[in-house]
C-alpha cells in the first residue's frame, strides 16, 4: 500500500518545525492523491503553483564575492566550441563539477560605475550587484537603491514556501555610518534589498541560520527552553519521526535517516564552533562565539544552510555574501596575514598578486564543494542541483582596476533541465548583468520583460 504525503509534511516538536526533503511518497501519481495533497497543503497556504505534487521547483541562489579578482588568472581560454574551453588556474577548482556549471564572460554592471558620483566602487559594487541601480551617495539615513532581483523573485514565488527568502553572510559589518568614500555602510554590507531604502539583514551566525530554518516561530517560549537544554532538534521530533517511518517505504526511510544524520552532523559542527573559545576580532566588529575560527568551516556551514533550505523547500530564493565589499579580512589558514582589500590594490606587485590568486581560488573552492554536494543530493529522477540556479560572482571585475565590465560570473545548475551546462558563454562587451537576471527569473517561473538596465533576457 502506498501512502501519499503532502510535500509540506513537517516533523514538529518543542519549538521545532522541521520540513522534510522530497520523498518518493510525495510524488503522488494518482489524480486523487494529488488533489488530496493539494488540499492539505492549501489549508496551510503553501501549495506550490509550479507543478503537480512531486515536480521539483527551481531554486535561485546568488553568492557574492568581494573586492574583484585577479582577472588574468580567472578568465577561461575559449575553445573551438562552447564546451571545449580550458579552465583557468583559479577556476580549476571547479573541475570536479565542470559538467554542472557555465562560466559567463562579457557581463557589465553599469550602475556600479561612478557615473559622476566620484569614488566608492566597493559600496556601489555590492549595492548594485542584485539591484542594477545607482545607489544614492550618502552616509546618512537617506539611502536609496532599488529592489534586488532575489526580492523580485521572492515577491513572486515566496508565498509558496515557509520563508520567502533567506539572506546569509560570512562577515559581520556595520549597517550605518560611512564605509566607502561617502557611501553609507548599508550599501557595502548588503546585496539584498526589499525596497529602495530597506536592505534585508543577513544572518552571519550559523546557529542563528539553523534556528531560522528549523525553529518554530509560533512557539517562542518552547524554542527558548529547547535551546537552553542544548539538545538536538531531532530529540524533539522523535515521535513524529517514528510515526512517519512506519508509514513510508524502505527507500524513503533510508532517505529520511540520511537527512536526519546530516542535520545532526551540522548541529555538532555548530556546537564545536560555539565551544572554540572567546569571540574573534574581525575588521571593526566582533564575531559571535558561534562563528568558527576557520573561515573555510564558516563558508561550508553557511553553504550547508543553503543546501538544507533548498532540500526541504523551506525557501526557493537565497543570497550569501562571502564578505562585504571592501572587506580587509585576513586569511590565516592560507598563510595570508595582509587584508584582502589591501592586497587587491596590488599595483602589479607579483607577491601581492599571488596572494590574491590564492584568495580567489579559496572562494571558488568553497563554491565547488557546495555545488558538488548539491549534485550528489538526489531529488526525484535527478539531483537537487538539477533543480537549482546558483550564481557566484561580484560587482567588480579586476580588483586592482576597480572596473565593472567582464565580471567574474559562474552559474551552476540546470533549472529543471532547461539549461545546458558545461559551457563558456561569451556575451558581447557591455552586456548588462541584469540580462542574466531576467533569464534566471524566467527559469524559476516568474518571467519579467525588464529589470533595471536590462536590454533583454540572456540566452542560456
Amino acid at each position: 500500500m502506498r501512502n501519499e504525503l503532502s510535500r509540506r509534511t513537517m516533523l514538529r516538536g518543542l519549538g521545532v518545525s522541521m520540513a522534510l526533503p522530497m520523498l518518493e511518497c510525495m510524488a503522488g501519481g494518482s489524480r486523487g492523491a494529488t488533489h488530496a495533497a493539494r488540499a492539505l497543503a492549501g489549508a496551510a497556504g503553501v501549495w506550490a503553483r509550479t507543478s503537480a505534487i512531486g515536480a521539483a521547483p527551481v531554486r535561485l541562489a546568488y553568492v557574492f564575492m568581494p573586492n574583484g579578482v585577479n582577472y588574468e588568472s580567472w578568465t577561461p581560454v575559449a575553445g573551438a566550441t562552447p564546451t571545449e574551453f580550458t579552465l583557468s588556474p583559479t577556476l580549476e577548482a571547479l573541475a570536479p563539477v565542470r559538467g554542472n556549471i557555465n562560466v559567463l564572460t562579457g557581463l557589465t554592471l553599469q550602475r556600479a560605475r561612478a557615473n559622476g558620483d566620484g569614488p566608492g566602487d566597493h559600496a556601489r559594487s555590492s549595492a548594485s550587484f542584485l539591484t542594477g541601480m545607482q545607489a544614492r551617495k550618502t552616509a546618512g539615513n537617506d539611502i536609496r537603491n532599488g529592489v534586488s532581483i532575489d526580492q523580485v523573485a521572492a515577491q513572486s514565488i515566496g508565498s509558496e514556501t515557509r520563508l520567502p527568502s533567506l539572506e546569509l553572510g560570512c562577515e559581520m559589518a556595520p549597517s550605518s555610518g560611512n564605509c566607502d568614500s561617502g557611501y553609507s555602510c548599508a550599501y557595502s554590507s548588503n546585496i539584498s534589498w526589499r525596497d529602495e531604502s530597506t536592505p534585508m539583514a543577513k544572518i552571519v551566525d550559523p546557529a542563528a541560520a539553523f534556528e531560522r530554518l528549523f525553529g518554530d516561530a509560533t512557539q517562542a517560549a518552547a524554542a527558548r527552553e529547547r535551546l537552553a537544554r542544548r539538545k538536538s532538534i531531532l530529540d524533539f521530533v522523535i515521535e513524529d519521526s517514528r510515526s512517519l517511518s512506519n508509514r513510508i517505504g524502505a527507500g524513503d526511510r533510508r532517505k529520511l535517516d540520511q537527512f536526519q544524520s546530516a542535520v545532526r552532523e551540522i548541529e555538532r559542527r555548530i556546537e564545536r564552533a560555539r565551544n572554540e573559545g572567546e569571540p574573534r576580532a574581525l575588521p571593526a566588529v566582533h564575531a559571535p562565539a558561534g562563528i568558527p575560527d576557520r573561515l573555510s568551516e564558516h563558508f561550508d556551514l553557511m553553504y550547508d544552510m543553503l543546501l538544507l533550505a533548498f532540500q526541504t523547500d523551506t525557501t526557493r530564493v537565497a543570497t550569501l555574501m562571502l564578505a562585504v565589499d571592501g572587506s580587509n579580512r585576513t586569511f590565516p589558514e592560507l598563510g595570508i596575514n595582509e587584508g584582502h582589500h589591501q592586497l587587491s590594490h596590488h599595483q602589479n606587485n607579483r607577491e601581492m598578486i599571488e596572494k590574491i590568486r590564492r584568495i580567489d581560488r579559496f572562494h571558488v573552492e568553497g563554491f565547488a564543494r557546495f555545488i558538488k554536494k548539491l549534485s550528489e543530493m538526489r531529488e526525484g529522477e535527478g539531483s537537487l542541483l538539477d533543480n537549482c540556479l546558483v550564481m557566484l560572482g561580484g560587482g567588480i571585475s579586476d580588483g586592482n582596476k576597480h572596473n565593472h565590465e567582464d565580471l567574474p560570473i559562474v552559474l551552476a545548475g540546470r533549472a529543471g533541465g532547461t539549461i545546458e551546462t558545461g559551457r563558456l558563454i561569451t556575451s558581447p562587451r557591455e552586456t548588462p548583468l541584469c540580462n542574466l537576471y531576467l533569464s534566471m527569473l524566467d527559469k524559476a517561473g516568474c518571467p519579467r520583460d525588464h529589470f533595471a538596465d536590462s536590454t533583454g533576457a540572456l540566452v542560456l
